[in-house]
């Protein structure tokens, strides 16, 4: 499945065989009675209470005699520790103990039992306790009411040494919520006691609210409450010195008015209409460390027949609504959706139906979140029980007593991105294996295996191009908490196909009124991101539009010899060699392929440019961090982008068994050179509209193969085309290893005309064939006569000087040697590589003997 739970905490497992360890040793000893069956009822009710900030687990269970047992296991040194017993026979649904557990704070009911008799005050439904535990001393009443106290100790960042008071949170079914500050001293050697226990300071923080949560990672109190019937969400913050914040306000379009009351995560509830889960709302928020504020709500279902939920992206300042129907409405749907926090992801699911996958970061576009129905086997392996979701991807199943650590799977999602059939379901896959694997070499092997197979798979998008996107963007996204704003994480732009089985709704929202002004950590990144929000338009992700101009700039300039400052052009090139550099210092090992290993002018300027363009991006979006970071992120990045394309051709290239052989142009194509020639050309599609770079020798190797493996009419279609490239190193090589038959001077004269007047000279020199001294010959003519000023001149010819009898030709020889004489007086050091009149006017009777047939 994509949701993969990982067993943290289980009390059947954990705390069952401690348990049985401790009784089996008291009858040992003569304190205990009863037999194995009354050992199996008393652990009947042993139960998860609260899991709190530091992973300690409390749990509570009833010996034989009725009394309540409160019990800790730590999640560090996986021991287990019995905190208090109370003796009466109650029910508790709350309870907290505080960091040093030294006091425990618990509310208890009556017990369910028939027959019980009431062991609570007359009139009193509550019983709320404060007990010293280091040792076990005082018992503080701190409530006994008709309405239900939940409880809830503050855990603030300090583990050097233990605070002189003690915060606990008491909120009640009353609709407010209170702070008490306790104060403890140490009496006796080790023994906590609390100060001035008969009157206990408290603060109320918080009135007339409808819903709450609470943060154990992050000691937040989020509440929600009622102004003139709209829903105002609201947040404190606790910190480390005992202070707290209130630190927004948003409004929210969700209906709570005849919801009643809720609580979400203050301990593991076990009296808030879980008999009637399905059909209740649901709401909980969800953040995590780069500064996102998501809340999920789902409200009360009349009807099965579809079912609504709703997402506001609050950092983003949209909110999107889902409805989605469901299949097999007959079968009885008993439980209620369930939200999980997955830190990059939220997971939505009703168990046997439908599973969805959002996306927090980007959720932009549907297609980067990832839907399922029951139609999908994965849907069968989730958990159909009730889950909670803690902090930090912590998810309690209360009816096991079970704790969970909930991560994506990359086997599963590898596995959906390869057997779908969906577009949609293979971008989404895609984007959430590459988020789990955050760069990692493993997973990308597998990837660009599977993408060197099935390059086509896709029809919506690029596969390549999306997969180059996504992988460098991970690359280098733990860099800087911005990076999401910086670089683009998809090529897709839009998505207008419609994802089967949801339809979706997307609305604008109101930000957050912030309510401080000072911000640290968290709070800094969520006001980052508002920010974002209001003042980023455009938006702030990198394109290539300036390095696309200025490098067509540079390759004109090159062409007409008019190239500017050569400190400039030494700059880019040198930005190249960096990337280079850093890319082969990424890997240790020979290549396969012959890439990186020539000079490619062309593609080293691309590259240079992309470096000082991006480095300029990031300067300007990036303050407080420092110039040589950022320089090293520009340079993992591009060399990330290069390193992938690399691993792409190299894995198509094992996978099709070629050798060097082929790197030379006297040899036939086969099936295989075809297959490589295929997903270069490919790569070479997905970089091109993008304006990325290629690893130097790509377009080389690339224009070898064309030549194998195409008829020469749809190889100068490439090449006219663009789908080839010309590069000088393959020019030369193809004069070199071809011989002079007819077939293949067709094909040097074709390649010589399509090359840059420049690069065409040079080649030319190389090739010794007439045809070639006619192209040199009308190349010098061209040069000599193009500011030619026709002077008087002597009709009569000196027949003596002329070894051809051919007026018009001796005319125009005679011409050019005058032109060559006056050039070369003025420019005395000016050489043409021994092109001169006399070579053309040979050239010129080769030709015409040629034409004539002699």
């Amino acid at each position: 499945m994509a949701l993969r739970l990982v067993a943290d905490f289980d009390l059947g497992k954990d705390v069952l065989p401690w348990l049985r360890a401790q009784r089996a040793a008291s009858e040992a000893s003569g304190a205990g009675s009863g037999g194995a069956d009354v050992l199996e009822n008393d652990y009947e009710s042993l139960r998860v209470l609260n899991v709190e900030r530091n992973g300690n687990i409390i749990y509570t269970y009833k010996d034989d005699k009725g009394n309540v047992i409160f019990g800790l296991y730590d999640c560090q040194t996986r021991q287990n520790e019995l905190l208090y017993t109370f003796e009466k026979d109650l029910q508790v649904f709350s309870c907290s103990v505080n960091s040093e557990r030294t006091l425990l704070a618990a509310s208890l009911v009556q017990s369910t039992k028939a027959g019980k008799r009431n062991e609570l005050q007359p009139g009193s439904k509550c019983l709320t306790l404060l007990v010293e535990i280091h040792p076990v001393n005082n018992v503080k009443v701190l409530k006994a009411v008709d309405s239900y106290i939940w409880v809830q100790f503050l855990y603030p960042h300090v583990e050097s040494h233990p605070l002189p008071e003690n915060h606990l949170l008491l909120i009640s079914e009353e609709k407010y919520i209170e702070q008490l500050r306790i104060h403890v001293a140490q009496e006796d050697g080790n023994r906590v006691v609390i100060k001035n226990s008969g009157h206990l300071p408290r603060d109320r923080i918080a009135e007339d609210f409808v819903w709450a949560q609470w943060d154990m990672s992050e000691q937040r109190l989020y509440y929600i409450d009622l102004k003139k019937s709209r829903s105002i969400l609201k947040c404190i913050q606790f910190y480390a010195d005992e202070s707290y914040n209130l630190m927004f306000e948003v409004p929210l379009d969700v209906s709570l008015s005849n919801s009643g009351f809720k609580l979400v995560n203050f301990g593991c509830d076990y009296h808030q209409d879980r008999e009637k889960l399905s059909k209740h709302l649901t709401l909980c928020v969800f953040t995590n460390h780069t500064g996102s504020l998501c809340v999920c709500y789902s409200p009360k279902c009349a009807s099965w027949e579809q079912i609504t939920y709703s997402v506001f992206y609050i950092h983003k300042g949209h909110s999107k609504t889902f409805t989605t129907s469901l299949e097999n409405v007959g079968s009885h749907v008993t439980k209620g959706i369930t939200f999980l926090n997955l830190d990059y992801y939220v997971a939505v699911y009703l168990p046997g139906h439908f599973f969805h996958l959002l996306n927090v970061q980007h959720p932009d576009l549907i297609c980067h979140s990832l839907f399922l129905t029951g139609n999908n086997e994965m849907i069968d392996m989730l958990p159909h029980c009730p889950l909670q979701s803690l902090s930090g991807s912590l998810v309690l199943d209360c009816c096991s007593g079970k704790l969970y650590r909930a991560l994506l799977s990359q086997s599963s999602l590898l596995q959906l991105l390869q057997n779908t059939r969906l577009d949609c379901e293979k971008m989404a896959a895609l984007h959430c294996a590459l988020y789990c694997g955050q760069g990692t070499r493993f997973l990308e092997r597998q990837i660009i295996q599977w993408i060197s197979e099935n390059v086509s798979a896709c029809h919506s998008f690029d596969l390549i191009q999306e997969f180059i996107i996504a992988s460098s963007y991970w690359s280098v996204y733990s860099e800087t908490s911005n990076m999401d704003k910086l670089l683009p994480h998809s090529s897709v732009l839009t998505w207008n196909t419609e994802i089967p089985g949801i339809t979706l709704v997307t609305e604008d929202i109101a930000l957050p009124f912030m309510k401080v002004l000072n911000f640290k950590g968290y709070w800094e990144k969520l006001n980052s991101n508002l920010e974002y929000v209001k003042y980023a338009k455009p938006h702030f992700h990198y394109n290539n539009i300036v390095v696309r101009r200025e490098w067509h700039n540079l390759i004109s300039e090159e062409k007409t010899g008019k190239r500017r400052s050569t400190a400039y052009v030494r700059t880019i090139l040198d930005n190249a060699i960096k990337v280079i550099s850093n890319l082969e210092a990424r890997n240790l090992g020979p290549r396969l392929t012959p890439l990186l290993q020539e000079e490619d002018s062309h593609q080293r300027l691309l590259m240079g440019l992309m470096v000082s363009e991006l480095k300029d991006h990031f300067l300007r979006h990036l303050q407080g961090v420092e110039k040589k970071k950022i320089e090293q992120m520009v340079l993992d990045y591009i060399s990330k982008l290069l390193d992938l394309i690399c691993h792409i051709l190299e894995t198509s290239w094992r996978k099709h068994n070629l050798h060097s052989c082929i790197l030379h142009f006297n040899s036939r194509g086969s099936a295989a050179e075809f297959a490589v020639f295929h997903i270069m050309t490919r790569i070479l599609e997905a970089t091109k509209s993008l304006f990325l770079p290629l690893p130097p020798g790509f377009h080389t190797l690339h224009t070898i193969l064309g030549v194998h493996c195409l008829p020469l009419h749809n190889l100068l279609h490439c090449i006219d085309s663009g789908v080839l490239l010309l590069t000088e190193t393959a020019v030369v090589r193809l004069m070199k290893d071809l011989d002079n038959t007819e077939k293949n001077e067709k094909l040097k004269f074709s390649i010589i005309l399509r090359l840059p007047p420049l690069i065409g000279q040079k080649i030319c020199r190389l090739w010794d064939h007439p045809m070639s001294s006619n192209i040199i010959s009308r190349n010098h003519v061209t040069r000599l006569l193009q500011n030619y000023k026709k002077q008087p001149r002597n009709s009569m010819i000196d027949k003596s000087s002329v070894s051809v009898e051919f007026l018009p030709l001796n005319y125009f020889i005679e011409i050019l040697t005058d032109i060559e004489s006056s050039n070369q007086a003025l420019y005395p050091f000016e050489g043409h590589d021994n092109v001169d009149a006399e070579f053309v006017e040979e050239a010129a009777l080769k030709h015409t003997t040629m034409l004539l047939g002699l």
